[in-house]
């Protein structure tokens, strides 16, 4: 064990799920109305629970134990055999649990800015739970536990680069996004703007510093990898805001505060698979290419699709990480072969794999709320609170 990259790893893991707690919570409260912003935190906080105890039971073994090509098996369930001495690497393996915990807990979350303000309670819990074990911890195995696109598996010695969740956190993400958005159908009220725009800016800036946890950390080392990781993240997030707040301006005479911080998301997001692999100059086209490119996406899935993907959840990291993955490609920090097949079995998979889902669970419970609590809000009529009191 390495006492230093032991230490680092702790405060990565902290920075890590205060992306989610409270950092995504507040940026996707502040874009809803304000009767739903409640529903909002709950969400993010009931899966953060859910997926805490899904990991330790049966995810992480799924995604890190020994099963072969495809799936980890259940042989650490319940981490069978892993102790306070037992070691992954330098760092004590049940740290490097509570590190990937904390990349299981946000990655559903991530989904939730598809469905807000009109999704069932019961139907958040009962798909995250079900898409963490069977969606989002296969394809940790497949790239990052050994398993079938990591190195030496169907692509040969240089398997599929994905440094720190491009593809596992946010194609994945993205995709199973706009799936549900398309099976939820559009919002009755889409007119209505963010009702706090100055949540999303502080929920931004945390997401800002805890990605130097979540890039910084996937080195597992406090060395000069980590460093140029979080640099290199800091750097994409920067450039992709002002080129985000400058091609809005270019288009609509005004630079908004909501859209420079999502040009920050996009720059974080875009440079996730490719910062253990390129250095700042790259950083920065990565990150200026990213704010135009997510900006466009938006408007392509809003206005040409007319999908509702509320909170444009698979425009700004579902496009941002595919970008990113074939960065490292162009680069030549990886194959273009292996980068372009990993992102094309990965998607296919969390395609399928969601659709089947979506139709298991809503079967159990409603996907969608009446039209009645959707009008009135989440809030008060799901968890029976508000916000904000108006009358005080």
């Amino acid at each position: 064990m390495n006492g230093a990259d032991t230490s680092w790893i702790i405060v990565a893991t902290a920075l890590v799920l205060f992306m989610t707690l409270p950092g995504l919570a507040l940026f996707y409260g502040g874009l809803v109305r304000a009767r739903n912003v409640l529903s909002v935190f709950m969400h993010c906080y009931a899966i953060a629970c859910l997926m805490s105890v899904l990991w330790l039971a049966f995810g992480y073994s799924i995604a890190f134990g020994d099963g072969g090509p495809y799936w980890g098996g259940l042989g650490k369930a319940f981490l069978s055999g892993v102790t306070a001495d037992s070691l992954s690497g330098t760092i004590p393996e049940i740290l490097f649990f509570a590190f990937q915990m904390t990349f299981a807990i946000i990655t559903p979350a991530l989904i939730v800015g598809a469905y807000v303000e009109r999704v069932g309670f019961g139907f958040v819990l009962l798909f995250s739970g079900f898409w963490m074990l069977l969606c989002y911890a296969p394809v940790v195995h497949w790239i990052w536990g050994g398993g079938m696109l990591s190195d030496g598996g169907v692509f040969g010695e240089t398997g599929v680069r994905d440094f720190a969740g491009g593809i596992v956190v946010h194609e994945t993400a993205g995709l199973a996004a706009l799936l549900i958005a398309v099976f939820l159908g559009p919002r009755k009220n889409q007119t209505t703007p963010p009702h706090n725009p100055g949540f999303v800016m502080i929920g931004a800036a945390m997401l800002w510093v805890g990605w130097f946890g979540f890039n910084g950390g996937s080195q597992l080392a406090a060395d000069g990898g980590a460093a140029m990781a979080l640099t290199v993240t800091h750097i994409s997030a920067a450039t992709a805001s002002l080129s985000w707040a400058l091609w809005e301006r270019i288009k609509f005479g005004k630079s908004s505060l909501v859209g420079i911080v999502t040009g920050t998301i996009a720059g974080l997001a875009s440079i996730t698979p490719a910062s253990g692999f390129v250095g700042p100059i790259e950083a920065l086209i990565i990150g200026a290419v990213a704010g135009v490119l997510c900006q466009e996406a938006v408007v392509v899935i809003r206005n040409r699709l007319k999908i509702d993907d509320t909170l444009d959840v698979f425009a700004v990291h579902g496009v941002g990480g595919i970008f990113g993955t074939l960065m490292i490609a162009a680069f030549g920090a990886g194959s273009w072969v292996a980068q372009i097949g990993g992102l094309a079995i990965v998607g296919v998979y969390t395609i399928v794999m969601t659709l089947v889902l979506i139709y298991i669970v809503k079967a159990i419970t409603p996907l969608r709320v009446d039209e009645e609590t959707e009008t009135n809000g989440l809030d008060l009529a799901v968890h029976g609170e508000r916000a904000y009191d108006m009358s005080s």
